[in-house]
């Protein structure tokens, strides 16, 4: 079978990308994010996993000898070099993965979400880049909300990340998500409804 349609979304931390992918799965549309394919190489009997182990030792291990996750974004935060050293590590393995299950896609068009897929070059790989997109105090104020963690950490985040006006540069499509959820709802159907149009009159 012909691999599908991949469509990309993103957006800012606090932006809703995870509501907006929701609202597409409704809709029956497989959907891969690249959160979750960089938490399947590492889980306990992956080979990257024991790559990390015999780099930085047990201490990146929690008591069932899961990754601790904090643990190593301790080392490596302040550590340019060894964050270049998990990066080669994973990313390509991350890859790997987001491909593999894109390929079992069987919906219409396959979408994948990623908050990274502009800056780490995956918007390369997609027919089209959906940007979910709000103000950036509704960012702060959702991430405050939901992450329970300080607003100095929170701007540290947002400067870290690509700057708004500059993402949306990048955007096919956007999605406004500064309403309620049945807005958002009804911006992805619209969306969907366009993506089935253009795959069956994809001159138009």
């Amino acid at each position: 079978m012909q691999a599908p349609w991949v469509i990309g979304l993103t957006g800012g931390i606090g932006s809703g990308k995870s509501a907006a992918a929701k609202a597409f799965a409704k809709l029956g549309i497989h959907t891969v994010d690249a959160d979750d394919a960089a938490r399947w190489v590492v889980e306990s009997g992956q080979p990257a996993l024991q790559a990390l182990v015999n780099h930085f030792g047990e201490k990146i291990l929690h008591a069932d000898s899961s990754l601790n996750r904090a643990a190593l974004r301790e080392l490596i935060f302040t550590d340019a070099e060894q964050r270049l050293w998990v990066e080669q590590l994973l990313h390509p393995l991350i890859r790997q993965a987001i491909e593999e299950s894109l390929a079992q896609a069987r919906s219409a068009y396959a979408l994948l979400v990623s908050p990274l897929l502009i800056e780490s070059g995956q918007h390369q790989r997609v027919e089209r880049v959906i940007v979910v997109d709000v103000p950036t105090h509704i960012q702060v104020e959702r991430t405050l909300a939901r992450d329970k963690v300080s607003t100095e950490q929170v701007q540290a985040i947002l400067a870290a990340q690509m700057p708004r006006e500059q993402r949306l540069g990048y955007a096919d499509d956007i999605l406004s998500n500064h309403g309620n959820l049945n807005e958002l709802e009804l911006q992805v159907a619209q969306l969907h409804k366009k993506y089935l149009q253009l795959l069956e009159n994809p001159h138009d």
